[in-house]
């Protein structure tokens, strides 16, 4: 009897538990469901989760009570009005409780498909939907200050609600790389392989008659109503390439910083054979080669790459990229005018090769500087200013077409500019910056 009165109260201490857990779900629910929680709701939503957290002790109330407590800062941002400020979001939504948030949010549609009652899924789909924008908004403020792990962070979490949106896991792996996260950058891109992501796409632009700014559709079709409606004109495609070559080139690139330059070979070997179509992992081998040093093997590559694709102009450009970052400067040189020969109106070639003939005048410009006034100095200086000269008007002709080709393009006028200072090209001088 003493027995069955401890079980019966027992009991009935579970029965008050259950009910007062429900009780504390159903206003945590009601409050999260409201369109604009005011700062009271946002203070009885913390006290509900400050009571159930000592009640939750099943699977379901524990799945709830972790989506509830992560949706924490969901409510507060929704107190702050229809326009809070980046400010307010960036100190709200940090890494941490957007990549929580995530994690819940994940769980309890899981829990709901497994279970069949879905209390939540659809509440929390619309939500995720509401929240992808302002989220890459976080994640690119924190990105333009240079805050790059914070935002891969964020990236890595928007990608998880939602992992259809493969490009918002790419985002997170070039930010994750920049932070010098590595390990997390490697997780990314090798996630991003085994998804065989690859990026490509069409952008389809048009221009807004009212803004006169460009602005992108999801689709031909919904661009073509817009145009149709008045409202747009100058449509414009811009087609994505693929990023396989890139991603592959950077786990290559990671596995190098780690020390593992064999299965950073192994790794570009396997994307060759997977990919056997895609041109362009033909640079990011020449470019593994050409980061552990090996010439040889990185000179006779790109020699092939562009005995094999002679009329591509990008790849003999992007090869010159490669020689010129790794201070190979005649071949740079070799292959921007073979991108020149194969398309005379490629302005950046035109640009960077200019570039590449003036890099030797920051050495002369040192050596003038550490001259003194005797006679033999003097006529040290008399011979740097000739050779600085005749470094000038080799650059010059490739400068000249880069402005006539844009000139609109500050950075190739303003160099032009300095070179008509320094050869004395007065007339040209003036009526170059006339045309400002």
């Amino acid at each position: 009897m003493k027995i069955k009165h401890i079980v019966l109260a027992s009991a009935v201490l579970v029965s008050v538990s259950s009910f007062a857990q429900k009780d504390e779900l159903k206003k945590l629910k009601r409050i999260y469901e409201k369109e604009t929680p005011s700062a009271n709701d946002l203070a009885e939503y913390k006290a509900n989760l400050d009571k159930l957290s000592t009640l939750a002790t099943e699977e379901s109330d524990k799945i709830y009570y972790n989506f509830y407590k992560a949706n924490t800062p969901g409510i507060e941002v929704s107190t702050l009005g229809t326009a809070p400020t980046p400010a307010q979001l960036e100190k709200i939504l940090t890494p941490k409780t957007v990549s929580d948030y995530a994690v819940a949010a994940n769980a309890t549609l899981e829990y709901e498909k497994k279970s069949g009652k879905k209390v939540l899924t659809d509440e929390i789909t619309k939500d995720i939907t509401m929240l992808n924008p302002m989220l890459v908004n976080v994640a690119v403020d924190l990105g333009s200050v240079k805050k790059y792990k914070e935002a891969a962070d964020v990236f890595h979490s928007v990608y998880l609600l939602d992992k259809k949106d493969q490009d918002k896991l790419y985002y997170a792996a070039s930010y994750a790389s920049n932070g010098l996260d590595f390990d997390n950058a490697l997780n990314y891109y090798n996630e991003l392989k085994d998804l065989n992501y690859s990026g490509e796409g069409t952008v389809f632009w048009a221009t807004n008659k009212s803004t006169k700014q460009e602005e992108n559709f999801a689709s031909k079709v919904e661009r073509e109503l817009f145009i149709k409606s008045g409202s747009h004109e100058k449509p414009r495609d811009e087609k994505i390439e693929s990023k396989r070559g890139e991603i592959y080139k950077n786990i290559a690139l990671i596995l190098i910083e780690k020390g593992k330059v064999e299965e950073a070979k192994a790794a570009v070997a396997a994307a060759q054979k997977a990919n056997p179509n895609d041109e362009s992992l033909i640079l990011t081998e020449a470019d593994l080669y050409l980061k552990i040093k090996d010439y040889d093997t990185y000179s006779r590559l790109a020699a092939e790459a562009l005995a094999k694709n002679p009329t591509k102009a990008d790849l003999a450009y992007n090869l010159a990229v490669i020689s010129s970052n790794a201070n190979k400067i005649e071949d740079s040189e070799k292959y921007y005018k073979k991108a020149i020969e194969i398309d005379p109106t490629y302005f950046d070639a035109y640009l960077n090769l200019a570039e590449l003939k003036l890099r030797s005048d920051v050495k002369f410009v040192e050596e003038m500087s550490k001259l003194g006034t005797s006679e033999k100095d003097n006529k040290r200086y008399e011979a740097i200013k000739l050779e600085r000269e005749k470094n000038f008007k080799a650059a010059l002709p490739y400068l000249e077409k880069a402005v006539e080709l844009k000139a609109d393009d500050e950075s190739a006028r303003k160099t032009l500019l300095s070179i008509y200072n320094a050869l004395e090209m007065t007339d040209k001088y003036k009526a170059l910056k006339a045309k400002n």
